[in-house]
């Protein structure tokens, strides 16, 4: 009797040990995430749809505290360690960890969770009531027991940028919870809530927070995917900083007629210059600009050629019969610095222009980064270069004993900026991680070395002293930024089961790991 009692328990447990079991696969862990996903996406929708009904723009203190004790109460609810990083004068981060029995690495996955200014005339809707929409026309939310469109679209600010993220993350937690599969990994969460202001107090808050940050490896989950929907693995970040030169001509307005060819002619001088720093395929000819750029490795190259080609289509939805450099890859311009023209305004042009010499030109500038470079070493270069044209550099508007002693002045205003950042795609991290975003997926990712968006990912390297490798999955046109910022509910879909399979298998995958 008690031998048949006991197979008979064993019996009844096997099913749930070989579930366990089987699941440990990506393929599994997707299976599971993509089974819990549709017996639930009403609710699921409707979670998304109340975190994105939550006005989030970062210049609003009161507004992204809330968001912030809202996502702190989801974490707390899925039996996260969850608190908030508090900086004084700042939007806090919030934290979430949760341990993984018998894991050896440490991940923190991180998103933001605040948005950019709406100006809500521009939108359709209103900007923070979220609404689904297939094509142009609006529908309603599924009920209970519906499915959703893939193909419909969920609009609403932070759509796109960064909210999905985020459901996704938590989503992924409770799919793998109730089908009983083991986190591979210890999680921490790091939801940062001034992303859209340009991190002002990041390094801050890494800086005092920096023992319970401590992890191996960073995930990020901003950005969009590739053009054509694959998948993407991206690698690095590129520096930026702001520039805007201000060239002076005479201290009023003249007639053209009567100055034109004698008085100095600001229109004419900031053209000359902005040619003079590049050319028209984009190459930069500030003397030395090239010489820190560290040259494209061997993996990067392959990763570069292994790389889906969507220029041609590129090309044909933006009306451009050719692009810079003779028609060079995207994906390898975006390995180098650029100087970009962010716009000239000098007098006036159409109905309101006028046969007048102006005052002043200006003309605004975003510089790119690659690594080697460093902000202070590219600024000290350009303003070379701008004393190499004959010019008098300022930093302030030049009182009229400057004018006087001075023929050809410029104003240089640099705005705030970063350095570049870039994983190396042999570390043994970049390897795990895309080995686990291939197991089971339709597709292997795109492993892209470098975006061409910039961002602070710098700084979780220099100060925590780990690697970060972004994992985007909102749709590339997503808006964001924009007025009508939208995700395709397909994507959010995928991105659940990407991050369960993340959680199920980076930490077998992770060469070294016990």
């Amino acid at each position: 009797m008690q031998t048949l009692m006991l197979r008979t328990l064993i019996a009844l447990a096997l099913p749930a040990a070989l579930s366990a079991q089987s699941a440990a696969t990506g393929a599994q862990a997707r299976a599971a995430a993509r089974t819990y996903r549709e017996s639930r996406e009403p609710e699921l929708l409707t979670d998304f749809s109340t975190l994105l009904a939550m006005p989030n723009v970062a210049s609003n203190l009161a507004d992204v505290r809330r968001n912030a004790d809202y996502l702190v109460r989801q974490l707390e609810s899925r039996g996260a360690s969850a608190r908030l990083l508090e900086l004084e004068g700042a939007p806090p981060a919030v934290y979430g960890e949760l341990p993984a029995p018998g894991a050896t690495r440490t991940v923190v996955f991180y998103a933001h969770y605040d948005g950019q200014l709406v100006v809500p005339s521009e939108w359709r809707g209103a900007p923070f009531t979220p609404v689904l929409r297939d094509g142009t026309r609006d529908i309603p939310f599924p009920s209970a027991g519906q499915r959703a469109n893939g193909e419909s679209r969920i609009y609403a600010r932070s759509a796109g940028d960064d909210k999905a993220t985020i459901i996704a993350l938590l989503t992924a937690v409770d799919a793998l919870k109730t089908a009983n599969i083991t986190r591979s990994v210890n999680i921490k969460f790091f939801f940062e809530g001034e992303e859209e202001a340009g991190s002002p107090h990041l390094a801050a808050i890494l800086t005092k927070y920096k023992t319970v940050l401590k992890a191996d490896a960073w995930v990020f989950g901003d950005g969009p995917m590739a053009q054509n929907g694959d998948q993407l693995a991206v690698f690095g970040q590129r520096g930026v900083i702001g520039l805007q030169l201000t060239v002076y001509g005479p201290t009023r307005p003249l007639h053209s007629g009567h100055y034109g060819n004698w008085a100095p002619n600001p229109g004419a001088l900031i053209a000359n210059l902005v040619a003079s720093m590049r050319n028209d395929d984009g190459h930069i000819r500030i003397a030395n600009y090239y010489d820190d750029v560290a040259p494209i490795s061997a993996s990067e190259r392959r990763a570069l050629a292994a790389m889906p080609r969507v220029d041609s289509s590129l090309r044909a939805s933006l009306g451009l019969a050719h692009t810079e450099a003779g028609d060079a890859v995207l994906a390898e311009r975006i390995m180098l610095p650029a100087f970009n023209v962010r716009g000239i305004r000098v007098g006036n042009v159409g109905a309101t222009s006028t046969n007048a010499i102006s005052t002043e030109a200006m003309a605004s500038f975003d510089l790119r980064l690659v690594p080697n470079q460093q902000p202070d070493r590219v600024k000290s270069l350009v303003e070379r270069h701008l004393a190499t044209q004959g010019y008098h550099v300022v930093r302030e508007t030049p009182d009229s004993a400057t004018r006087a002693r001075f023929a050809k002045i410029v104003k240089a205003e640099w705005e705030g900026g970063y350095p570049p950042q870039r994983a190396s795609l042999d570390d043994p991290f970049g390897r795990a991680l895309v080995a686990a975003m291939t197991e089971g997926a339709r597709k292997a990712p795109v492993v892209m070395p470098t975006s061409g968006g910039s961002g602070p990912s710098y700084l979780f390297t220099d100060l925590l002293g780990a690697p970060v490798v972004s994992v985007p999955i909102a749709n590339y046109d997503n808006n964001q930024h924009a007025a009508n910022e939208n995700l395709r509910v397909q994507n959010l879909w995928d991105g659940i089961e990407m991050y369960a399979a993340l959680f199920a298998r980076l930490g077998k995958t992770w060469a070294g790991a016990q």
